[in-house]
């Protein structure tokens, strides 16, 4: 029961300023380079005509069409029993688009190892995608999906990881071994680790995190690095994003020493939010362009305004920002990974980074994004974690159908009539659309959630497919995008010392995807539970701390994920679980149904203003007006779905 997002601080991305930079390598085990050459629509698998063997006399270069669907899907099945690896990926800042709009780009592969630049993230053999053709092509890339080496780790209580197959692409799970033990993929605590970093889609993800943003401030240029070998700090935020920066910045106007540990990156992520919100935070001038009201379409009926202004927020302005309160409140800064967060027997946190930098500290707190796994423990045996993915562009078009002053929220008319011949592309799909001018726009092609990532190049072919049912012609490209957010999933085990904050503990809206604006609202709040439990552990006169008898962090972890949000969090997952069982016929019905419910229970919803007892309100509402189609589905929902009685029990503690 949800609606979509464009704003997260996980894993996610932002239209903008073509960054600088070449393409990364990517490198498999020894085989000739890969030339491929470009189409007009979306990101194209390297299929086995496209490949030209340039090493092996018995094998000459193949030159066969590679237009058919099914020779790309058995392409990236080869690919991946190569055992393909990924590696790091940056997009290029500035490059001269086409006039066409078509992207030019080639892939090539090579020996090496490199490491992922997303907060500890480990990397290994991949494929590399650089710039092809000279200046006059923008940006854009192609990975096969990677064959993962595997690692022991001694089970503890997990079911078997499973495999799942999408386009022709191996997705191997581990598999329990005779010995007891779980085989997970190098670098990543488990295989929900994996999924929650970018899964199959990884080379993208790393892609958009790596882009280039030449506006905004270097970290290490304005915040004072942290001391070593000095008294230990009293927190230490690992991650830099828009919830790690706010975190430290609010924690350290409460007096605390505070650290900030992580990559130096700037923000790439699309960050739209409701205009009313950022006010409310003080951010008003950070966005940049604000269209009057919102629009939905969702079939040939008449499309329904929901009544609320929304903008698009800059993510140079957001960074400096949010930067600057880092730099007048005191907050340090160590550009590293870290490797592990280590409790010492004197109770202080040893927090391990690249070359051996240890950084005491009394507490640590994770905002490194979703995929935090080898830094936290999660719950077991909770909801499995889906997917949001989108792949988007920023356009100059000859003309599109959408009015200027109106943002497209979703536009799920069916326009697309040719069938693309990939189980993933089943899945409903929406345009979100930001207009700038009559000229100028931002397209995106969303799943709103799915249990297994839909392929980015499939919401690339969704996309032109539908810009080409539309009329709409590409007279230039600025900038692409590929966003990957993971919704639902467990929440952090409440009993560990180290805290989260932002998407490492799951604050993700499960039925929406927005994340920034209650990272930002909470931040207060939580620091100030952070600063009083840590003054009242300490002795005063003295750099001794005493250590409670309880779990000092239980304070914390209540203050953000009180009972009242465990209720609100049950209501969103199991609305989640319905939107996966739901074709393109239910969602409409679903959202049609939504929004006949009074005004201010949907604009509550969109706005995440409703309490848990609003929401029980809210599902009582929409039972009634409901179709009996949809009726019948949800009680069988409630009465099968395990989520439905997870919401039963969480509404029914005291």
């Amino acid at each position: 029961m949800f609606l979509t997002r464009r704003e997260n601080d996980g894993v996610s991305t932002q239209p903008g300023t073509v960054p600088r930079g070449d393409f990364p390598t990517v490198q498999p085990p020894p085989m000739a380079p890969l030339h491929v050459s470009p189409r007009n629509l979306p990101l194209n698998h390297l299929s086995r005509n496209q490949r030209t063997r340039d090493n092996s006399p018995h094998h000459p270069a193949e030159t066969l069409s590679s237009n058919s669907p099914r020779t790309h899907a058995r392409s990236r099945r080869e690919a991946a029993a190569r055992g393909t690896r990924i590696a790091r990926h940056s997009v290029p800042a500035t490059s001269e688009p086409r006039a066409d709009g078509v992207s030019g780009w080639k892939a090539r592969t090579s020996r090496g190892k490199d490491r992922s630049r997303a907060s500890g993230r480990g990397g290994g053999r991949g494929m590399e995608c650089v710039v092809g053709g000279g200046a006059g092509r923008f940006a854009a890339a192609m990975a096969v999906a990677p064959r993962p080496r595997w690692r022991a780790r001694r089970a503890r209580g997990h079911a078997p990881f499973r495999r799942r197959r999408a386009c022709g692409v191996v997705r191997a799970g581990g598999a329990r071994s005779s010995d007891g033990c779980v085989a997970v993929r190098e670098g990543f605590a488990d295989e929900e680790d994996y999924v929650k970093a970018g899964g199959s889609e990884l080379c993208f993800v790393e892609m958009q995190q790596g882009k280039a943003m030449d506006h905004q401030s270097r970290i290490a240029d304005k915040l004072p690095p942290i001391s070593l070998g000095n008294d230990p700090l009293d927190l230490v935020v690992i991650g830099c994003g828009p919830a790690g920066l706010a975190l430290a910045a609010e924690s350290a106007k409460l007096g605390l020493t505070v650290g900030l540990i992580g990559p130096d990156l700037p923000f790439t992520n699309n960050y739209g939010v409701w205009e009313d919100e950022f006010k409310d935070l003080g951010l008003a001038k950070c966005i940049e362009h604000v269209w009057k009201d919102t629009i939905v379409y969702l079939d040939d009926s008449e499309p329904i305004l929901i009544g609320r202004a929304y903008g698009r927020v800059s993510r140079h302005l957001l960074h400096e920002k949010l930067l600057d309160r880092c730099v007048k409140s005191g907050v340090s800064f160590l550009s590293s990974k870290v490797e592990s967060i280590i409790e010492a027997v004197d109770g202080y946190s040893l927090v391990a980074c690249e070359h051996n930098v240890v950084i005491p500290c009394r507490l640590a707190t994770v905002a490194s994004g979703a995929a935090s796994g080898k830094l936290l423990q999660y719950e077991v045996g909770g909801p499995r974690v889906s997917v949001q993915t989108a792949y988007g562009v920023e356009v100059e078009v000859e003309n599109h159908p959408y009015d200027p002053n109106l943002m497209v929220f979703m536009d799920y008319r069916d326009y697309i009539k040719q069938e693309i011949p990939c189980s993933e592309a089943h899945s409903p799909t929406f345009l979100y659309a930001m207009p700038m001018s009559s000229t100028r726009i931002f397209f995106e092609e969303t799943c709103l959630a799915s249990k297994d990532a839909m392929p980015f190049d499939v919401l690339k072919e969704k996309l032109m497919l539908r810009l080409e049912a539309l009329g709409i012609r590409i007279t230039k490209t600025y900038e692409e995008e590929w966003s990957y957010i993971p919704v639902g999933g467990s929440l952090p085990n409440t009993e560990q010392k180290n805290l989260a904050y932002g998407a490492a503990a799951s604050m993700v809206h499960p039925a929406t995807g927005y994340s920034v604006v209650r990272s930002l609202s909470e931040a207060p709040n939580y620091a100030s539970a952070i600063a009083k439990i840590l003054k009242a552990g300490q002795v005063k006169g003295t750099h001794a701390y005493k250590r409670s008898n309880g779990n000092i962090s239980m304070q914390a972890w209540n203050t953000l994920w009180p009972l009242e949000r465990k209720r609100q969090r049950a209501f969103f997952l199991f609305g989640l679980a319905l939107i996966l069982q739901l074709d393109i016929e239910g969602i409409r019905t679903f959202f049609h149904t939504f929004f006949r419910l009074p005004r201010w229970m949907w604009q509550g919803f969109l706005g995440s203003t409703l309490s848990s007892a609003d929401l029980v309100l809210f599902a009582f509402y929409m039972f009634v007006i409901a179709p009996n189609d949809l009726r019948m589905g949800l009680i069988r929902h409630l009465l099968s779905d395990p989520t439905g009685a997870t919401m039963i029990r969480t509404y029914l503690t005291i």
